[in-house]
């Protein structure tokens, strides 16, 4: 297995969202990244697997060009697709490492990673949760050359969680921030819907769950749509104004 790359990147991004398979982004924080894409930021996916096998997925190829296209949807710059093992992933020195070095390549300034397992759904979830934070740390030391192929180290300044909560009836974390996506819901869903492979059939209604869940998470914020992040830490802020009304409130 190797690593599939769409786009192309010579310099740093803003924000790297980072799933166990394909489409997990998209679920999980997919508004967020189309409206930060609109704002003018540049953002990255990193997919840890393939995401195969799937039941009626023919080939990874087939679910490698759904990943580009929904990527495309959602105006992102750049997606990588890491050569671990679905189904087997597990959190260890490999995985982190792997991650790791594309983020040193990357260096986002927030980094968005699953933030809780997803009970009676993928094991691949939870593992994700451990080597991303994993990653996020080991993408600071120093003296660690041989392993970096000498990037250099970077410290990333934010990394918050976006969460696969269906099953649950409230936040999985504390300090849950809602994110206003009620303009790029449509681009969201759309993204979504180009999973055929595992949105289809039987389980074409997700889309619909999704729209609602989306829906229930924002109005509880005022918003039309909405998705949930959690930071990791306490968030605090200089500008009390701007954080309640938005950057340009005077």
């Amino acid at each position: 297995m190797r690593e599939r790359i769409f786009g192309v990147v010579e310099e740093p991004l803003d924000v790297v969202a980072v799933g166990a398979h394909p489409d997990d982004v998209e679920i999980g924080c997919g508004g967020t990244l189309a409206l930060l894409s609109k704002q003018g930021y540049r953002v990255g996916i990193i997919d840890l697997t393939d995401g195969e096998p799937t039941p009626k997925c023919p080939s990874p190829e087939v679910r490698l060009a759904e990943a580009q296209k929904a990527a495309e949807i959602l105006g992102v710059q750049a997606r990588v697709t890491l050569p671990l093992p679905n189904r087997r992933l597990m959190d260890g020195f490999k995985a982190r490492m792997c991650l790791a070095r594309w983020l040193r390549r990357w260096r986002p300034r927030l980094v968005l990673g699953l933030g809780a397992g997803t009970p009676l759904a993928s094991p691949d979830h939870q593992q994700a949760v451990f080597i991303t934070a994993g990653a996020v740390f080991y993408c600071r030391l120093s003296k660690w050359a041989e392993y970096f192929e000498n990037l250099p180290p970077h410290t990333i300044p934010a990394f918050w969680h976006y969460f696969l909560a269906f099953r649950q009836l409230s936040p999985t974390r504390h300090q849950p921030v809602v994110v206003d996506i009620g303009s790029v819901l449509k681009k969201k869903l759309a993204a979504i819907g180009v999973y055929e492979t595992q949105f289809s059939g039987e389980k074409a209604s997700f889309l619909d769950r999704v729209r609602h869940f989306n829906r229930q998470q924002g109005l509880a914020a005022g918003f039309e749509a909405g998705e949930v992040l959690s930071p990791e830490g306490v968030l605090g802020t200089r500008d009390l104004m701007g954080l309640i009304f938005g950057s340009k409130a005077r």
